[in-house]
């Protein structure tokens, strides 16, 4: 099993990279949002990798993170869902965005994905939402063990609220630090009176 490749970008396509490693050439299919992770060619780049083996392919996808490439495989659990349409998903944003829109429930998110409908996106909805939440619960329990982790979770608070992830960082530019919940209070005010950035 190929699980990371890291040499010099030889190729850097909008749907692939080829990376010559060890004097070997690999072909990662990768995604909008990992390909912006790939430097120039003639530069060295590191990516994650997954090896699909279909009955007439063998095909090598590639990752700028281990949260991405995880995503990758729940995704391609589904039953409807390719590894091309799991490319095509995590190209929607960054896996931490599609994380959430799982565990949140919105569906929505994925019917912009070509190849996925309204069934397939309820289905992913319903198969990875518990995984997921778990993950991000995880996620947070960790951000709070390590101190330093109001404005982290007043942010992500804020994303659950709707905001986009800048919009909920300028809403928390220069707001006192205090716990998550006074440093929400503050944003939403700030948000309401329209001072942010």
């Amino acid at each position: 099993m190929i699980a990371a490749v890291r040499g010099e970008v030889m190729v850097r396509r909008p749907d692939h990279v080829v990376i010559d490693a060890g004097g070997v050439g690999y072909r990662l299919t990768v995604s909008a949002e990992t390909l912006k992770a790939v430097p120039a060619t003639g530069r060295e780049a590191s990516l994650h990798a997954e090896l699909v083996s279909r009955d007439d392919s063998l095909s090598l996808f590639g990752f700028a993170s281990e949260e991405e490439r995880d995503l990758f495989g729940e995704l391609v659990s589904v039953s409807g869902i390719g590894p091309k349409v799991a490319i095509a998903a995590l190209s929607g944003g960054p896996a931490r965005e599609l994380l959430r829109a799982i565990a949140a429930g919105d569906a929505r998110r994925f019917q912009a994905v070509p190849g996925i409908g309204k069934r397939t996106s309820e289905r992913i909805i319903v198969e990875l939402r518990e995984k997921v939440a778990g993950a991000l619960e995880d996620e947070v329990a960790t951000a709070a063990a390590e101190g330093g982790d109001a404005r982290i979770l007043a942010r992500d608070g804020l994303v659950s609220l709707g905001y986009a992830p800048l919009e909920a960082a300028q809403l928390l530019d220069g707001a006192e630090s205090g716990d998550a919940e006074e440093l929400i209070a503050t944003a939403l005010r700030r948000a309401g009176t329209g001072k942010a950035g």
